[in-house]
């Protein structure tokens, strides 16, 4: 009996031991972690993605610039002052092709019209008006052109300047900001591209479209007359007297033939020769001789009160 009376007592003190150790603290044990998943099982955090370098052959892409403005192209009949020029207002003339020389179906045409061609010419400008006495006198005043021949009758400023050679009239032109037209600008400037034979059409020439010999010097006043005074003789492109009043020098040699060999684009003429060309009639001048294709070449020393001019200029 007392031997069973021991053992349970001591059973109980090693409980109450057993109780007291698990209670001191940091005693209780931790769970273990979890193990890491191996393999590919396992998940990895995504990580962020660097940023790609620009190629260097492929640039950044840039901001859109707005397109430039368009050139807008002069208009056909006005006049205009192209910068650095003097002198009087001048006509457009826009770039294309015509019809050059006169059909051989034309009974008046001569030799030295012929063959008709085509010919492409650049745009340019050309004067509206023949040059006057009174533009010229200003270039004689800086000394850049000597002075012309004078005729009783022809020297009023709105008169077209006469008693001038070739070179006077080249050396105005190039004081002026400007230079003799070719002979093929001469001839779109008076006839468009409609192969009309005068400036105005084909209606016979008159004292209504020209200052001619209508039975009568200078329709009868025996002289040149005020550039501009015969508005109905107007050419496609507003310019005036380009039939009659005064021959006008352009700016190439002359050659009876050249028609045979001229080139298709803004030909220039011949690179040399005896005479210049000169184109339009003059107040002296019958019908016939103001068609837009006669051709007629003139010693370019030569000043009388025949001859005049106009200038050009290219855009």
């Amino acid at each position: 009996m007392k031997n069973t009376a021991k053992i349970a007592c001591l059973f109980l003190a090693c409980l109450l031991i057993c109780a007291a150790v698990e209670k001191e603290p940091g005693t209780v044990k931790k769970s273990p972690a979890p193990a890491k998943k191996s393999g590919s099982a396992q998940k990895k955090k995504p990580q962020p993605q660097p940023k790609p370098e620009p190629s260097p052959e492929t640039p950044a892409p840039s901001t859109p610039q707005p397109a430039p403005p368009k050139k807008t192209e002069p208009e056909v009949g006005r006049e205009y002052h192209p910068t650095g020029t003097k002198g009087g207002p001048m006509v457009y003339v826009p770039d294309g092709s015509l019809w050059m020389g006169c059909s051989s179906n034309d009974s008046e045409c001569l030799d030295d019209e012929k063959p008709q061609h085509k010919v492409y010419i650049d745009a340019f400008y050309i004067d509206k008006y023949e040059v006057t006495q009174g533009e010229y006198n200003q270039c004689i005043s800086t000394g850049e052109c000597r002075s012309n021949e004078k005729y009783d009758g022809f020297t009023g400023d709105r008169q077209p300047v006469v008693g001038v050679d070739w070179n006077d009239a080249k050396s105005y032109c190039e004081w002026a900001g400007k230079r003799l037209p070719t002979e093929a600008e001469w001839e779109k400037a008076a006839r468009g591209t409609d192969g009309r034979v005068y400036p105005w059409g084909n209606e016979k020439a008159s004292c209504s479209y020209a200052v001619i010999d209508d039975g009568g010097n200078g329709c009868g006043k025996g002289t040149t007359w005020s550039v501009g005074s015969k508005t109905s003789g107007a050419s496609p492109y507003g310019a005036l007297d380009m039939a009659g009043n005064v021959w006008e020098w352009v700016n190439d040699w002359y050659d009876k033939g050249y028609y045979l060999s001229s080139p298709g684009r803004n030909p220039k003429g011949p690179t040399t020769g005896q005479s210049r060309v000169r184109r339009g009639g003059c107040f002296g001048g019958y019908p016939h001789y103001l068609r837009t294709s006669l051709r007629d070449g003139d010693n370019p020393d030569i000043r009388h009160q025949y001859n005049g001019f106009r200038c050009s200029r290219t855009p």
